[in-house]
Parts: structure tokens; sequence; C-alpha cells
């Protein structure tokens, strides 16, 4: 095993250990205080749970990235932004906060990258045939693609154990490319992605059904901000002169690699819209709350869901020489079909309960 590797499977067990051992802690003190999150009729879980999972999660990632890792080439700010998403999740998670002001702070955190780092989608790299971009479209595009990416992984996280299987199989699939292809530019951002895992693994530890905590805000912001920026420098890497990836169509790959998020919170979005209302109003249309309709239990939910999103990762990669727009294509035509069907059953279960 070389050196790296060996680097990397240190950051990843030290980040596992800290988190593992952090959350039994952290759900204590949660009652002691009475810092728990109280069912509505949005959640699905039925008693006052903690929301503070984040924390261990955060200080497990914090703790081994800065100890293992190489925070050189935007990782620095990388951790900047973190700092801020954490801390804007953590009041969100205690005591609430306006939708305004967490966007503030997502716009804060992604200043930093952006501006300070300059990491940015620099080229559309033949979608459409555009290529480089205008430095001001480059900038909002970027800040669309952050502010998006980490709101789709906020709002996915409503099952246990969801959003950090998810987040788990994305980072596994950057952090496999990021070693392996990532060269002197990219490979840094291996350490992110098993430093992410090894805490995610600690956390979920205790957040599968019936869970004694939840991630919260805390975490989701702070994961979601991570995968964003993964997601970025995944597709700057393909974009490079000569990159020593196996394939061109990074974007396209990368949307498939994050497919279930995006697919959920394109979904819901499109639904309330077409209904009339806000696309930020919250609502039981999410894709975990149709599975669980349809009979599936949590766990169930959570395999199935992530058995999906492996599954076009896997599609995506194994037919990448297709070209961006070609994946693009299918990627939507798919998630059209699976929102249909998803619509149609969901109508039969109602007619059907209302004829019993």
């Amino acid at each position: 095993m070389n050196p790296v590797a060996i680097q990397l499977v240190l950051s990843a067990g030290w980040a596992f250990l800290v988190a593992l051992f952090a959350v039994p802690s952290i759900i204590q003190i949660a009652h002691l205080k009475n810092m728990l999150d109280t069912p509505n009729g949005r959640t699905v879980h039925s008693s006052l749970t903690p929301r503070l999972g984040g924390v261990a999660v955060f200080a497990g990632f914090m703790s081994a990235l800065t100890i293992f890792g190489p925070l050189q080439n935007g990782v620095k700010e990388l951790l900047a932004g973190c700092i801020i998403l954490f801390f804007v999740g953590l009041k969100d998670d205690l005591v609430g906060m306006s939708v305004f002001k967490k966007f503030v702070g997502q716009l804060l955190a992604t200043g930093i990258v952006m501006i300070m780092a300059d990491v940015r989608i620099t080229s559309f790299q033949g979608i459409l045939g555009i290529y480089t971009l205008p430095v001001g479209v480059s900038y909002a595009f970027t800040l669309a693609a952050i502010v998006g990416i980490t709101n789709a992984i906020n709002l996915i996280d409503g099952l246990d154990g969801l959003a950090g299987s998810i987040v788990l199989i994305i980072m596994g699939t950057f952090g496999f490319y990021f070693y392996h292809y990532g060269g002197e530019a990219y490979s840094n951002y291996a350490f992110v992605a098993v430093c992410l895992m090894g805490g995610m693994v600690g956390f979920l530890r205790y957040n599968f059904h019936r869970a004694p905590i939840f991630m919260g805000d805390t975490g989701s912001l702070v994961c979601g901000f991570i995968v964003s920026v993964l997601a970025i420098q995944f597709i700057e890497l393909g974009g490079q002169p000569g990159t020593r990836l196996p394939f061109s169509a990074t974007p396209a790959v990368a949307l498939g690699i994050l497919f279930v998020p995006l697919f959920d919170t394109l979904r819901v979005f499109v639904l309330r819209m077409a209904a009339g209302k806000s696309p930020f109003a919250p609502d039981r249309n999410h894709i975990h709350h149709r599975l669980l309709g349809m009979g599936f239990s949590q766990i169930s939910t959570v395999l199935l869901l992530g058995v999906l999103n492996l599954l076009v990762i896997l599609f995506v990669i194994q037919f990448a020489d297709l070209g961006n727009l070609a994946l693009i294509g299918i990627l939507l035509g798919f998630s059209v079909l699976l929102s249909v069907f998803i619509g149609v059953y969901q109508s039969r279960l109602r007619r059907e309960v209302v004829t019993v």
C-alpha cells in the first residue's frame, strides 16, 4: 500500500472513531438540555429526537482532514465555508432560522470557495455547443449549482439513514476518481471524500431506523456543500487538457452521481409550483414520502433509493461515451418516467382507499 493510500485509510479511520464516540455524548446532552425535534405533520418519526448528529460528522471530518489531508487547491477555503454552514445549521437545529438567513449563510460559504479559491465551473464542455463560459456567467452558474446541490442534500434528509447513505455513495464515487485520476491539482479532494465518509459511517451507526439521533441541518448543509464543491471540481477535472479520466462527459456523469437528490428536489419544486405554491413550501411530496405511501418500510425505502442511485451511477459511467447531451437527455427522460410512475401509482392507491 502506497503512503497516500495509508494516509487515506488513517483519515477515514480517525473521522469514523471521532464520530462514533461523539454521538452517544451528543444524544445524552440533547436529552438533558431538551434540545429535541418535535414530530409534526411532515416528519416520519413519532418521538422526540435530537437533531444534532451533524455535530459528530463535522467533528470527525474536520479533525481528520486538518490532521491528515493536504489543504491546498481550495480545500482550506472549503473548510472555511463548512464552518460557516455548520453554525448556520446549528442555530437552525437549536432555535430555528428563516430561509433567507440560511440562504445568506450559503452565499457567504459559496463566495469563499468561488472568489478566494476560484472553485467554479468554467466550461460546459460542448453542451449545446457551449465551451468556455464568460466569467460572469461562470460565477452565476457556479453559485446556482452550489446552492442548489447543498439544498438538494438538505431536502433528501427525511428518513433515518437516507441522506447519510446517499452522501456515502456520492463521496465514494468522487473519492475514487480523485484518488486515481486527480493528479497534482485534484487528488487532495480524495482526502475530503474519505474524511466525510469516515465521519458519516460513524454517525450512521446510530442513524438507521429507529434512529436515536438525526443529522439535522448541522450535518446536511455541511454535507451538501462538500458534495457540491466536489461535483464542481470533478467537472473541472474532466475539462482539463490531457485529463487522465477514462471519460470526457463529466458534467453528465456528475448529474448521474447526484441523481437521487437532484431528481427529488426538481420533482417537488415542479409539483409545488404546478399547485400554485412556493417551491420552498414544505410538504410530503418527496420521493421517500411517496415510497412510504406505497407500503415500503423506512429501511426498504433507504435501500431502494441507494440502489437506484448506484444503478444510475453505473449507467452513466458505462455509457459516458455517448456524450454529455445524450446522457443528460436519457437522465431527464428517466426522471420524467419515474415521476409519472410514482404519480400514477399514488393516484391508484388513493382511489383504492376511497373505494374501500
